[in-house]
């Protein structure tokens, strides 16, 4: 996972899988050294125009000086090529753009759930285990690992060294690639893993909870005791591990909650709904949330947001300190939501509920114009590319603010009417039954 997630590369490897399952991920195959392609001649223009020969020669002096040996750069420089169709993949990725409702019903399914409580059964000793010394829930540990690779099904099939360098010598976010390169040559230096076995996404993300290997390195954990961090085959490394980067990388708070639903009232503040606004739990319920059957939210002072991932008339949920992990693993919202979310329901949380009608939406083209009001306007929205990410949320919702119209994050075309300095009716108020 990244720091700065891809927003799609690790969805678009269940694609393939998205109704399989492994109870015990075979190891992947190991092909010959990957060949090289020509760079493209744009790709070497934030490295002084220095070919690929040369600047592979300086990272492998980069990673000798961090303390790989001479010996691990002689047996991976077969496999340190450059590939323009990594780069091409990387340039080309795609966001989400379902609803938090499509989404989480494909990704969030029933039989992944269920394989989810199978392997807490299954591996019940590993849970256990990581639950004792990382503080860290089973369900919690099991949806990511149903959610990155449905279990170790589907771990990419890609030369991970290629990829990284490959994208190393890409100019956007070449340190950063830089680093993940020598952080790969050191879990070959210590052991966990050869050369040829390291196959995962085009983004180099690695095993059956895609870690890059920067991650691998600080946070994978030899728990089956064979003396490798074996996060390609080991049940008990892979859930070990994953406690690990959650509890001391994502700072996983021991016993509290993560996300759960609750119901909204049609008048609660929306300008307040949002993941930056923490209030008490028994605030919350003097506004007159509640738990989706009716009864009340505990009166603590337990600090919690209300999440809405599609706005007022859609689902809604009581965003919990911790859910700051999902964002973090994930800055999608869609799916750091989606995720919370299957981990309750592997813990046993029911379904959510669905909108009595469908909740509104724009069409690409007109997302996109609003997007291009709103930079106009005076906001960072990121890209303008007709996805709604958490730049164009905040930006929404300021001009909701400015309109006088329910500050829920969620565009609508009455906002737009509003931008184009037009008018428009505005959308009945929908239920959730």
């Amino acid at each position: 996972m990244l720091q700065t997630r891809f927003a799609i590369a690790a969805v678009a490897l269940l694609a393939c899988s998205a109704t399989a399952s492994a109870q015990f991920a075979p190891p992947p195959a190991r092909p010959a050294a990957p060949k090289a392609s020509a760079p493209s001649p744009r790709a070497a223009s934030c490295h002084n125009g220095a070919s690929f020969d040369r600047f592979l020669a300086d990272v492998k002096q980069q990673a000798i000086a961090a303390g790989v040996s001479q010996r691990t750069i002689a047996d991976t420089s077969p496999y340190l090529v450059y590939d323009q169709g990594i780069v091409n993949r990387d340039r080309g990725q795609r966001v989400f753009g379902q609803l938090f409702t499509e989404f989480a019903g494909r990704m969030a399914a029933p039989y992944r759930m269920q394989n989810g409580q199978q392997h807490i059964k299954q591996y019940a000793a590993a849970f256990a285990r990581a639950e004792k010394e990382y503080g860290v829930p089973p369900a919690v540990i099991a949806a990511f690992w149903g959610l990155e690779s449905d279990f170790g099904a589907n771990m990419g099939n890609l030369p991970t060294l290629k990829s990284l360098v490959s994208l190393a010598y890409d100019c956007r976010r070449s340190e950063m690639f830089v680093n993940e390169t020598i952080a790969a040559l050191k879990i070959i230096d210590r052991g966990d893993l050869h050369p040829e076995e390291m196959i995962g996404s085009w983004a180099g993300e690695l095993g059956q909870t895609q870690f890059l290997p920067v991650h691998y390195v600080n946070y994978a954990v030899d728990y089956d005791g064979d003396g490798r961090r074996d996060l390609l085959r080991s049940p008990a490394d892979v859930i070990g591990s994953t406690a690990n980067y959650i509890a001391n990388g994502l700072k996983w708070r021991r016993g509290e909650p993560w996300l759960e639903e609750i119901k909204v009232p049609p008048n609660l503040p929306w300008e307040k709904t949002d993941l930056t606004v923490r209030e008490p739990r028994s605030t919350w319920a003097q506004l007159g949330v509640t738990y989706p059957d009716g009864r009340p939210l505990p009166n603590d002072n337990l600090a919690a947001s209300v999440l809405l991932p599609m706005g007022r008339f859609g689902p809604a949920f009581m965003a919990y300190p911790n859910f700051a992990a999902y964002t973090e693993w994930n800055n999608s919202l869609i799916y750091s939501t989606t995720a919370g979310y299957l981990a309750s329901r592997i813990a046993g949380a029911a379904p959510m509920r669905k909108p009595a009608a469908p909740v509104a939406q724009l069409p690409f083209n007109e997302l996109k114009e609003l997007q291009q009001l709103l930079v106009r306007a005076g906001f960072n929205v990121g890209k303008v590319d007709g996805v709604l990410g958490q730049q164009s949320r905040a930006a929404v919702k300021a001009m909701q603010v400015k309109y006088g119209l329910p500050a829920d994050s969620w565009p609508t075309a009455e906002l737009l009417a509003r931008m184009r300095g037009g008018t428009v009716q505005a959308q009945p108020q929908a239920t959730i039954r």
